[in-house]
C-alpha cells in the first residue's frame, strides 16, 4: 500500500500533489466535525432585495414563533443552486425553505416525482383554499408532471418600453399598432442611419441574442413553446417554426430591424441611452431596473402592449421568475408552509416588493391595490403598476423541465444558424425561411428527445 501511494505521488506535480493533500485532510477534519444545525426556521435566497423585506418581517414572526425564530441566509445564485442540488441528492444539510430562480429549478424535477426534493404543495393549497388565489400561469414554471411544488413570487408580465421622445417626434401613434407587421411598418422611419456612414444606428427593435431568455418571450406569446405541460418537448411545432422563421427574419438579411444589445453590460447601457433601439421588451422587474441604470431617460420612456402575432391575439409574455418551496429535509414541514403562505400572499410584501422593483404580484386580492395607479414621473406619468397588473391574466404558461436550459440552448442555436442562412440567402420574407426553420428545428427536436430518452424516468412519460 505504501508502495501504491508512493507511486501516485511519483506521477503527480509538487503543486498537484499538495493540493489533493490538503484536499484529503480537510474533507476527513469536516467529516469529523459535529454537525451545529441552526434552531428555527431557514430559508435560503439569492436575492437581496427579498432577504432584506424578509429580514424585516422576521422580528413579527419571531414574536409568533418565539421558539423557531427566522434565519435568512443570503447565498450567491451557482452556491445556491449547487448547495440545494447537493441536498437533495446526497443528504447535506438544507434549510427549511429555499428561493430558486427559473434557471436553477430544472434539474430538481429530473427524477420521478417522490423523488423530488420540494414538498408537493398541490393538495396543501387545495387544503388551504389557495389553488386559485394565485395568477395559474404564474404556477407553471414550478410545477412538473401536474404537480406544484413552490409558490411564485411574481407574474412577470412583459410589456414594450419604448423611446416615447423619439417615437412622438416622429408623428407615430402607437394606438395604431396591434400585431409586429403593424409595429415594424410604423417605426420604419426611426430606422435610420444618423451619420451617413452606410450602417444603420437606430433600429426599431432590440432583442439580445446573448440573452437566450428573449427567444422565449416570443414564442410562448404566439404559441409556441419548448415543452407542454407533461414535459413532452414541443421544439419542432408549427407555431415555433412560424415564430422562429420570423425572428430569423428580424435579426438577419436585407430586411434587418434589430439591433442587438446586451443591456446588461455597460456599453449596451450606453446604446441604450443613445437611442440605438427604440423598444425592448420589458418584464415588471426589467422596468424597475429602468429608473436605476437610465436614469437620464426619465420622461422619455412610456410603455405600450407587446404587438401580437396576429389580430386579436396576445399582448403579452412572460421572463424570469422566482418560487419558494419547503423542503423535504425540513423538521417542521407545517411551520415552514405557514412562513411561506405568510411571505408570499403578504399584501405588505407585495406593496414593498413593487416599490423596491415593480414586481407585480400573482395574489388576485392584490390587484386592486391603489399603489398601482400611482403615475410615475419617469414613464411619462403613466400609471404602470396598473399596465402591469392588467396584462397578468393574459400571461402565456411556462411549463418547467430538468431539459430546458437544454431546449433554450437548442433554439437559439437554431435561430443563429437560420441568420446565416438568412444573410446567405437574401431572405426578407417569413415563409422564405420556413423551410430551412423547419429543418433544423426538426434536428433539434430529435437531439433533445435522444437526450431525455437517456433518463429512463423521463423516457417512462415521453414516446
Amino acid at each position: 500500500m505504501k508502495s501504491f501511494f508512493a507511486g501516485i505521488v511519483r506521477t503527480l506535480s509538487p503543486g498537484i500533489s499538495l493540493v489533493l493533500g490538503l484536499g484529503i485532510i480537510s474533507a476527513v477534519i469536516v467529516a469529523l466535525l459535529p454537525l451545529q444545525p441552526r434552531g428555527g426556521i431557514e430559508i435560503w435566497l439569492g436575492d437581496g432585495n427579498h432577504a432584506n423585506l424578509y429580514r424585516a418581517l422576521a422580528p413579527e414572526w419571531n414574536r409568533r414563533h418565539p421558539d423557531l425564530p427566522l434565519t435568512v441566509s443570503l447565498i450567491s445564485g451557482p452556491a445556491l443552486q449547487s448547495r440545494m442540488l447537493s441536498g437533495f441528492y446526497s443528504g447535506t444539510p438544507l434549510p427549511d425553505l429555499i428561493e430558486v430562480e427559473r434557471g436553477q429549478i430544472g434539474q430538481v424535477f429530473a427524477g420521478p416525482l417522490q423523488d423530488v426534493g420540494f414538498v408537493d404543495l398541490t393538495d396543501l393549497l387545495a387544503r388551504d383554499g389557495l389553488a386559485h388565489e394565485m395568477d395559474s400561469a404564474s404556477y407553471s414554471p414550478w410545477t412538473s408532471r401536474g404537480r406544484i411544488f413552490g409558490l411564485p413570487r411574481g407574474a412577470h408580465p412583459v410589456m414594450l418600453a419604448y423611446r416615447s421622445d423619439l417615437v412622438e417626434a416622429a408623428g407615430i401613434d402607437v394606438k395604431q399598432i396591434e400585431t409586429w407587421d403593424d409595429y415594424f411598418r410604423l417605426m420604419r422611419p426611426l430606422l435610420q442611419d444618423l451619420d451617413g456612414d452606410g450602417y444603420i444606428d437606430r433600429y426599431p427593435l432590440t432583442i439580445s441574442l446573448t440573452n437566450a431568455s428573449f427567444s422565449e418571450i416570443f414564442l410562448i406569446q404566439g404559441g409556441g413553446g419548448y415543452f407542454d405541460g407533461m414535459g413532452n418537448p414541443l421544439l419542432n411545432s408549427d407555431a415555433n417554426v412560424r415564430i422562429v422563421a420570423r425572428l430569423a427574419t428580424w435579426y438577419a438579411g436585407p430586411g434587418r430591424v434589430i439591433g442587438d444589445i446586451n443591456m446588461y453590460t455597460g456599453a449596451g447601457l450606453r446604446l441604450l441611452r443613445e437611442g440605438y433601439a427604440v423598444a425592448i421588451p420589458s418584464a415588471d422587474w426589467y422596468v424597475g431596473n429602468l429608473p436605476v441604470t437610465l436614469p437620464s431617460l426619465a420622461g422619455k420612456i412610456k410603455l405600450m402592449p407587446l404587438p401580437a402575432w396576429e389580430r386579436g391575439g396576445r399582448r403579452t409574455s412572460a421572463n424570469g421568475g422566482t418560487m419558494i418551496g419547503v423542503t423535504k429535509a425540513s423538521k417542521h414541514p407545517e411551520i415552514a408552509w405557514e412562513l411561506a403562505k405568510f411571505l408570499y400572499f403578504s399584501p405588505v410584501i407585495a406593496r414593498q416588493l413593487y416599490d423596491l422593483t415593480h414586481i407585480v404580484s400573482p395574489v388576485k386580492s392584490t390587484w386592486g391595490a391603489s399603489y398601482y395607479d400611482r403615475p410615475e414621473p419617469y414613464f411619462c406619468g403613466q400609471p404602470v403598476g396598473r399596465l402591469l397588473q392588467q396584462a397578468i391574466p393574459d400571461i402565456p404558461p411556462r411549463p418547467s423541465s430538468p431539459y430546458l436550459s437544454s431546449a433554450v440552448q437548442l433554439v437559439n442555436s437554431v435561430i443563429t444558424q437560420l441568420m446565416a442562412i438568412t444573410d446567405r440567402q437574401g431572405y426578407v420574407r417569413p415563409e422564405q425561411a420556413a423551410g430551412d426553420a423547419r429543418r433544423l428545428l426538426d434536428e433539434a427536436q430529435h437531439t433533445l428527445l435522444d437526450q431525455i430518452h437517456r433518463n429512463v424516468f423521463q423516457a417512462q412519460a415521453i414516446p
